[in-house]
This record gives C-alpha cells, sequence and structure tokens, in this order.
C-alpha cells in the first residue's frame, strides 16, 4: 500500500471516533506562507505565465522561488522585472527566493561574476525577494579541485550580496555528498563558509536520495542555517521525483525542527516524472501537503 493510500486510509479510521466538528479546535493558522519552484511548472510558466499563477494561486500556493533570471533583459518569464512586480502584486503572491546561473562563471574573471551577482541583486530586489541562490554546478565541474574553490567563491558572493540587503544561499543536490579520496564536496562548502554570509538550502529529496546523512543530521550540525527548504517525493522504484505521497519520504518523521533550522521559507518541488501533467501534480502535492506535512511547519 502506497503511503498517500495509508495515510488516507488512517485519517478515515481516525474520523470514525473523532468529536463532531462543532467542537473540535480549529487547526493553527500555518506559520510559512505554501511556497512553490517554478520550475515545477516551467513549461506552463513559458506558455502563460499569469494564468500559471492564477492556477497555483487557486491550490493554495502563496510564495514562490523563481529560475530562469535574463540578466541582459533584466526580465522573468519575459517580463521586464518591475512588470513581473507589479503581476505578483495584483495576484497577491510573492517571491522570496530565486535560483540565479551562477556555475557558468565558475571559472571566469572575478569581474565578471561581480557584474553578474550586481544584474541578479537588481533582478532580486525588484520582486522584493529575501534571498539570491545559487542553485546547481554542471557534470563537468563537480570535481574536489571545484569543491576546494567554491567556498572562497561563495564567501565573495556573499559578501556582496550581504552588502545589498539580501540574503545567499547554496542549494544542495546529490553530487555534492559523493565521496572523492575520502572527501566530500558538501563537508567543504558548509564548514569552509562564513555562515553569516552564506545561507544553506536544503533539498530534502535530494539528501534522502545520496542516503549518507539525514535532514535532521544537517540541521543539527549548522543549526540556524537551513533557512529554506526544498520538499519533493521519491517514486519507490525509479527512485525520480514523484508527487508528495506518492513515493518513499515520510515528511512527518524526517522534517527537522524549523525553529532549530531557522527556516524562513519552503518550497514544494518536482522537477519531472510527473503523473499526469505538472499542473496536475502540483494539485495533488498541495493536496496531500495540506493534508498531512503542513501542520509541522
Amino acid at each position: 500500500m502506497k503511503r498517500r493510500q495509508f495515510l488516507t486510509t488512517a485519517a478515515t479510521l481516525g474520523a470514525s471516533v473523532c468529536l463532531p466538528a462543532t467542537v473540535l479546535p480549529m487547526p493553527p493558522t500555518p506559520r510559512y506562507k505554501m511556497g512553490l519552484q517554478l520550475f515545477t511548472i516551467r513549461d506552463d510558466m513559458a506558455k502563460d505565465p499569469v494564468g500559471t499563477l492564477r492556477a497555483v494561486k487557486a491550490m493554495g500556493y502563496e510564495d514562490f522561488e523563481v529560475y530562469g533570471f535574463d540578466e541582459e533583459q533584466g526580465a522573468f518569464y519575459g517580463y521586464p522585472a518591475a512588470e513581473f512586480r507589479r503581476v505578483l502584486d495584483d495576484l497577491d503572491l510573492t517571491v522570496s527566493s530565486g535560483h540565479f546561473g551562477f556555475a557558468p562563471y565558475l571559472d571566469r574573471p572575478a569581474d565578471e561574476l561581480d557584474r553578474f551577482v550586481d544584474h541578479c541583486i537588481t533582478g532580486a530586489r525588484a520582486l522584493n525577494m529575501r534571498y539570491v541562490t545559487w542553485p546547481w554546478m554542471a557534470p563537468e565541474q563537480r570535481t574536489m579541485e571545484t569543491y576546494r574553490r567554491l567556498p572562497g567563491l561563495l564567501n565573495r558572493i556573499g559578501e556582496r550580496v550581504t552588502a545589498a540587503g539580501l540574503g545567499f544561499a547554496y542549494h544542495n543536490h546529490g553530487f555534492e555528498f559523493e565521496e572523492h579520496d575520502g572527501q566530500r564536496g558538501y563537508d567543504l562548502i558548509v564548514n569552509e563558509t562564513d555562515p553569516a554570509l552564506v545561507k544553506l538550502q536544503i533539498d530534502m529529496y535530494w539528501v534522502m536520495h545520496a542516503g549518507v546523512t539525514t535532514p535532521r543530521e544537517l540541521v543539527a550540525a549548522q543549526p540556524g542555517r537551513y533557512v529554506m527548504w526544498h520538499i519533493k517525493d521519491m517514486h519507490p522504484v525509479s527512485r525520480d521525483y514523484t508527487e508528495l505521497g506518492n513515493g518513499t519520504i515520510d515528511y512527518t518523521t524526517i522534517l527537522p525542527d524549523p525553529a532549530r533550522a531557522g527556516l524562513e521559507f519552503y518550497y514544494l518541488e518536482q522537477g519531472g516524472n510527473y503523473t499526469y501533467t505538472p499542473l496536475r501534480s502540483v494539485a495533488d502535492s498541495a493536496e496531500f501537503f495540506k493534508r498531512y506535512v503542513q501542520r509541522f511547519l
């Protein structure tokens, strides 16, 4: 029996012995807005950004993490940043973080990196973001040589972003947890960067996929630093992404304490492997999340 089916059955059985709804206490108001990484619905955002945002708002999503910033045009999803901000304001939606394309600047001169960072800061300010986030590295960059250089680069970016009044964070995948001659890149990233300049965005799926540690262990080692979380599920057979509740990650047992982590924002995400369509997937994940997971946040 899938976890979604088990939890649904358990909830139904439990309801039969509950008090009448009129005397049950109201559920607490969530402390955080329900967030979504818009990469999940990238094809829909490319076709119809405004209609797509309206659709996910109706599902309960209020806050977003963006991707695909066009630094040359200063645009998001084909809209100049200021115009996209008006779209968000009109819909009463917010953007708290953005994934920006830092990886190509790993081997470029420092002045080019600084200019790109400044463009990112301008775009982030236009949308009233709180965080600029480093999201990814290309396969050929995932070497110990890169990991040894990366903390200094992250500190440099973090210093520039922090001076502009924003936060900077690093987002993990699974490759940082792979061992290279007895070392792991992620250890260098978290231990050799300045916690005041470089915060951490934990991707729960990739931590569980790597299988060498847990979200709670990571938070225990770096309390107060995991300011953003990515929440997504893992297919029981392929170990690819899947909708929340269809996979093997039990968020009711693995979530760290939000206060100890320093949590400010979280985002549901599914990078692919949709059962039906991306919009159906984010709707199903939202329903499951609100029913079984949101109470822990």
